[in-house]
């Protein structure tokens, strides 16, 4: 694997070195810089390699492999191709390779005479070329600080929680054993096949809002920060588990009668159940949205992750990614056309994920699908769309600061740099959130753990984008060790990371036994470790004051859910490209250890 970021300064004939700055089984990074001193609208770049390379990825740019893997060429995309001289260009590389290799490496753009240039350190992943004449961001550099818990362990962890909550037909490389198939009879009115998709939480209904918000902001971490899953050889693991809801999406678009599933499942009468997926026998209908039953949230909240899906499949799959493109633009269509909320339209929903509004989701559809096409009337929804307001959080139902962040990242202009400076502004210390004696943001009593993380996650991808980067590293390091062990107890609010975590989520197939014992609602009220770990899930985290208790029947503070880990499973990716950059920023001492 491959990670080399071309930050240019200069375009050049001439070839450039690179200087490969870390490799291992498996891959190497690098990155090359070079000066821009003339007016381009086009470009073309060449990576060439004394040794063959796999395969490389580029989000912002066309791929060509030739010469047998030793030479790329690397072609502007619709809305890159303009550069100004003094412009900045970032460019994000990802490649695979066979071993443990170090090969000579050369850079060439065409068109203009060669400039200054430096090799060094990533110190960044925001890769798209900005608009307009604005100077170009610089990102303070960070680092110095120690990795108190192995993130990159954590990472891997995670992605099994999600494996722990697949429905429908497992595969022969299922890596959690005490699940089986269930939900095979997931149908749709006229027998469309639903089965697949995650399992939302401790329960077994499918909502397909949190299921797409977690898998947009699970793929936006990944493109942001891929080299983090290839040091950690995590790569494959991440495909794996992402295809799974894409899949999923896929089916739930039935185009020939604009019918977009949304869920599965009927709430109270799964709630009532408790036992393993495997073991269900109510009825479970499937719901939907309609032209005259719209949703336009849920819509905007998909045609996103589909979106970022092709972006993170296209180099791997192309006919996979193309089909994933395809499905997201007549979803964003179908959520454009026919406005409303779908909680309005699927009463059942309401009652425990009801939707305060659908711009935010279409501004994460429509900002999506511009990263995706290059498509400026994208860009314009997506400004119709954006909301002038400071986030509560960033969550499941509220994606006003990523609509902010993926703005600003695209067009650098200060009014959206300001917007996600005054979210931060109220989550920083002396801010609105408030903050337990251990120094967690405590947002809310359901979820802080998911809520914290989240804002982490969104610290990150501001700092890389050049907002108060110093700052906003720190702060999410804390929080996040605040997460893993930094806290009144001195646990790992993630199960089975470390040697002390929560035994007894409220969680129902890992509270069961092996089958064929039975399980039922005793099980929800037995002392004792549950008897299965859920590895990887974080639990909902402590109350305001830092108190917690392990009590699989207190869902407050033990549910876990597919959204609680999305966050912070992207904020360990880019804590995880920190440590591996020597970026990662030097923090006080915890002010709680256990």
């Amino acid at each position: 694997m491959l990670v080399l970021v071309l930050a240019a300064l200069a375009v050049s004939t001439s070839a450039v070195d690179v200087t490969i700055s870390n490799h291992w089984d498996g891959g190497f990074q690098a990155k090359a810089c070079i000066a821009i001193t003339t007016e381009l609208h086009s470009w073309k770049a060449h990576l060439k390699f004394s040794q063959a390379v796999d395969s490389l990825d580029c989000g912002t740019a066309n791929v060509q492999k030739t010469n047998g893997g030793k030479e790329y060429i690397l072609t502007n995309k619709q809305w890159n191709a303009d550069e100004h001289a003094g412009d900045k260009l970032c460019l994000d590389f990802v490649g695979h390779t066979s071993g443990d290799i170090n090969p000579k490496t050369t850079l060439t753009i065409e068109g203009v005479a060669a400039g200054s240039s430096h090799t060094g350190t990533n110190t960044g992943t925001n890769t798209g070329t900005h608009t307009g004449t604005q100077a170009p961001v610089k990102v303070p550099k960070t680092g110095g600080g120690t990795e108190r818990y192995n993130y990159g362990e954590a990472l891997g962890k995670s992605i099994l929680f999600y494996d722990a909550q697949r429905s429908g037909k497992l595969p022969a490389n299922n890596p959690i054993k005490w699940r089986g198939d269930s939900a095979l009879g997931d149908k749709g009115d006229n027998g469309e096949d639903l089965t697949g998709g995650w399992y939302d939480a401790g329960d077994h209904v499918k909502f397909s809002l949190p299921m797409s918000s977690t898998s947009t902001v699970l793929l936006w971490g990944y493109l942001q920060w891929r080299d983090a899953y290839a040091t950690t050889k995590q790569t494959d693991m991440f495909f794996d588990m992402i295809k799974w809801p894409l899949d999923y999406f896929l089916k739930c678009w039935i185009p020939k009668s604009q019918t977009l599933y949304a869920q599965v499942g009927e709430g109270n009468d799964d709630h009532h159940f408790w036992g393993r997926a495997e073991d269900m026998k109510m009825a479970r209908p499937a719901y939907k949205l309609t032209p005259s039953k719209p949703g336009s949230d849920v819509a905007g909240e998909i045609a996103a992750s589909l979106a970022a899906g092709y972006l993170a499949f296209k180099q791997r799959d192309a006919k996979y990614a193309a089909t994933l493109l395809s499905t997201s633009k007549e979803i964003y269509e179908f959520g454009k056309k026919y406005p409303g909320i779908y909680s309005s339209s699927i009463q059942d929903a309401g009652q425990f994920y009801s939707s305060s509004g659908y711009k935010d989701e279409m501004c994460e559809g429509a900002m999506w699908l511009y990263k995706a096409t290059g498509d400026k009337s994208y860009l314009a929804d997506a400004k119709g769309y954006h909301e002038n307001a400071w986030a509560w959080a960033l969550g499941w139902d509220d994606k006003k600061i990523a609509c902010q962040l993926l703005l600003y990242e695209a067009t650098k202009d200060t009014a959206y740099k300001t917007e996600v400076e005054g979210f931060f502004k109220g989550w920083l210390p002396g801010g609105s959130i408030t903050y337990t004696p251990c120094g967690q943001a405590w947002r809310d009593k359901w979820g802080s753990n998911r809520y914290a993380a989240n804002s982490a996650f969104a610290a990150l991808v501001a700092a890389d984008a050049g907002i108060d980067t110093v700052t906003y590293r720190k702060w999410a390091v804390e929080q996040m060790n605040c997460i893993l062990g930094d806290n009144k107890y001195g646990i790992s609010y993630q199960i089975g990371f470390g040697t002390k975590y929560p035994r007894n989520p409220h969680h129902r197939s890992a509270s069961c036994p092996d089958i064929p014992a039975p399980c039922s609602e005793t099980n929800l009220h037995t002392a004792g470790p549950s008897p299965h770990i859920l590895v990887g899930a974080i639990v909902g985290g402590p109350d305001n004051d830092d108190s917690y208790k392990d009590n699989r029947e207190d869902y407050v503070h033990n549910e876990v859910a597919c959204d609680y880990n999305s966050g912070f499973q992207s904020a360990l990716a880019g804590l995880t490209r920190l440590v591996h950059a020597k970026e990662l920023p030097a923090i006080p001492a915890p002010k709680c250890h256990g």
